[in-house]
């Protein structure tokens, strides 16, 4: 099996983590909240035997990368500019920027402001969404009210980090499981995002799983807990903290279209997809070559079918 090395680049000015496999085109993944390089394991030597070099990050605040301090320092238009700098680092005028949850809108931002750099893109689970027309907090208060919504729930700094910190293996165990597709089904778990009163906590009235999911095992469970017990989850938590910032920081969004070749993947049973239907981005997207839906798949898009996202990821690369 191809190997997977790890080093570190300085881009951007600060110090991040890469995991990266095989020689071609290179092909940047980054992962969404709360992932690591990791989520992309089955993607990197399967990428790299097809003749690409993958590289996944640690994106800023997660893993061995540098967390800075400021809740700033984690806008969209500093996620973009390190996006841009690992490719300088590199060496590469250009890549294909892969993004998963989090990671997707940093790819499709990326792509947008940087078609350069960006040749070509693919979101998974997040579909390409232009700038709302208000701030989305204010939508989100809007629309929710006084019914309890994570996104809300997270914007107060040091609240869902005292939650999420208090046993970091567990919190990954319900919050991978709450988002996976095997929760078909079970009324109890999805209420862990929305669908219950203001002021309560995310993992409340949640309980563990009886056993793991099949495509995630008590070893992967440990090294995502030992990364995010080093470093906390303050870095992640930060990008949501932003949104409003990034409403007022890229107005060129507004009627932005995605001019490159693009993929979209999402699972079935995504939440993102029944609240944001992926339909809608056709209309901003000029060259959308394939809209996937995973039968039976959550949000964990190429950790949960690895198999599947590896194919449509390497027959799009192969295509461009």
């Amino acid at each position: 099996m191809t190997e997977i090395t790890h080093r570190k680049v300085e881009a951007n000015g600060i110090n991040i983590h890469i995991a990266e496999a095989g020689t071609g085109p290179l092909v940047l993944m980054l992962h969404g909240y709360p992932e690591l390089w990791y989520s992309y394991r089955h993607q990197l030597p399967a990428l790299a035997e097809a003749g690409y070099h993958a590289v996944a990050t640690d994106v800023r605040g997660y893993g061995q990368s540098d967390c800075p301090e400021a809740i700033e320092a984690y806008s969209m238009k500093n996620m973009v500019a390190d996006a841009v700098a690992i490719l300088d680092a590199l060496g590469e005028e250009t890549a294909v920027v892969i993004g998963h949850d989090w990671g997707a809108p940093m790819a499709w931002t990326s792509a947008v402001l940087h078609p350069e750099r960006f040749r070509a893109v693919v979101g998974l689970s997040v579909p390409y969404t232009p700038r709302s027309p208000a701030p989305p907090t204010q939508m989100f208060k809007a629309i929710f009210q006084d019914n309890f919504f994570y996104m809300l729930y997270f914007q107060e700094p040091g609240v869902a980090e005292v939650e999420f910190e208090a046993d970091a293996r567990q919190s990954m165990k319900l919050f991978m499981y709450a988002a996976s597709g095997e929760v078909r089904g079970d009324p109890e778990l999805p209420k862990m995002f929305m669908g219950k009163k203001k002021g309560a906590k995310l993992f409340d009235g949640v309980s563990a799983p009886a056993k793991l999911p099949p495509w995630l095992t008590d070893e992967d469970l440990d090294y995502y807990a030992e990364n995010f017990k080093q470093t906390g989850f303050r870095g992640g938590l930060n990008r949501y903290r932003n949104m409003d910032r990034d409403w007022e920081e890229l107005p060129q969004l507004a009627e932005a279209k995605v001019t490159q070749p693009a993929l979209f993947v999402a699972g079935e049973y995504d939440a993102v997809i029944m609240m944001r239907n992926p339909e809608t981005m056709k209309p901003y997207m000029e060259d959308l070559r394939k809209l996937v839906i995973l039968p039976g798949c959550g949000h964990w898009t190429q950790q949960e079918r690895p198999a599947e996202v590896n194919a449509e990821i390497i027959a799009f690369l192969n295509g461009l």
